[in-house]
């Protein structure tokens, strides 16, 4: 296993060089100038702008301020901001916590929602409960994110007053307190969490009726063991390993998506910053963040791969 690890981590290397050049190209391809804020500033002088220009490397190629970039990476350098000219790894720093607050609440919502309700489905194929959780399922997946936020936010914050409509923290008394954030991330983790509880059930679902309607679940029963241990045992390992692709691949998407929802909730994350820096074409910043996603993929593929061998004996990784 840590031979195969070994190997799938030197494989990444060229991926993420070969990531890196596309992303790097598409920013550069974007219209418009990262230095606009500048431009329509009637203060600001040709003399200024030109030297942001030469301090940030624009006025060089773009194969040079690519192999500029590159270098810095590698020695641990990610570039200062383009329109706050603070280092890039000091901003992501920043954002980091908060989003992996919200992310990996929403994950375990997600997950603790959707496998359990897709088993029971599975298992009551037909019932009342499958009959009404698989139309909810379907509306899950089909909703608009920044609409369903917009409604709660609308019902929960204005209308009830029952929790706050936006940002992580309150100010003033009780402002980043344990019970302050937890109130501010319930809005905002729902959103983020409904699609993947959605899609997620019906693939639990799917899985586990295919996997109660192979051979081995029927010699089971046959041989006399109890309905809840061919269930819950033989079945659900069995019916996870499946799942185990979707959910891991799932990770990145989820970091992607809680853009639109930390921009509605002003969430202060790194979907915020991403953000921003979009609007303001702040290339650093949209490199940085756009490879930490890549990393994720990466990692989250190998994960899955080790997961799969922890579930399922037989699989072996030369």
């Amino acid at each position: 296993m840590l031979k195969f690890i070994g190997k799938r981590i030197l494989q990444a290397i060229p991926m993420l060089l070969a990531t890196s050049i596309i992303i790097y190209a598409l920013l550069q391809a974007m219209p418009g100038d990262p230095l606009d804020m500048y431009l329509e500033n009637p203060n600001a002088s040709l003399e200024a702008i030109e030297a942001i220009k030469e301090a940030h490397g624009l006025n060089d190629p773009v194969p040079i301020q690519y192999l500029h970039w590159l270098a810095g990476i590698l020695t641990g350098d990610w570039g200062v901001s383009i329109n706050s000219s603070r280092p890039v790894l000091e901003l992501i720093g920043e954002r980091v916590v908060p989003t992996l607050q919200l992310c990996g609440v929403s994950f375990l919502i997600a997950l603790c929602i959707s496998i359990p309700v897709g088993i029971f489905c599975a298992i009551r194929k037909g019932k009342v409960f499958d009959n009404v959780a698989t139309p909810l399922t379907f509306l899950g997946i089909s909703m608009p994110s920044f609409w369903f936020a917009l409604i709660l936010q609308l019902t929960f914050a204005v209308t009830l007053h029952w929790l706050p409509s936006a940002g992580r923290t309150s100010v003033g008394v009780g402002g980043g307190t344990f019970i302050d954030i937890v109130r501010h991330i319930i809005m905002p983790a729902t959103v983020l969490s409904l699609i993947y509880i959605a899609s997620w059930t019906r693939y639990a679902r799917s899985n586990y009726l295919e996997v109660l309607g192979q051979d081995f679940i029927r010699t089971a029963r046959a041989k006399g063991l109890k309905e809840k241990k061919v269930l819950f045992i033989h079945a659900l390992r069995n019916a996870l390993i499946p799942m185990v692709t979707v959910i891991m691949i799932d990770i990145p998407v989820l970091f992607s998506g809680a853009v639109i929802t930390e921009t509605v909730f002003a969430w202060p994350g790194m979907g915020t910053l991403f953000y921003d820096s979009l609007n303001k074409q702040d290339y650093p910043i949209l490199m940085g963040v756009l490879m930490i996603n890549a990393v994720l993929v990466i990692l989250s593929n190998l994960l899955a791969d080790i997961i799969y061998a922890a579930l399922d004996p037989r699989i072996k990784y030369e």
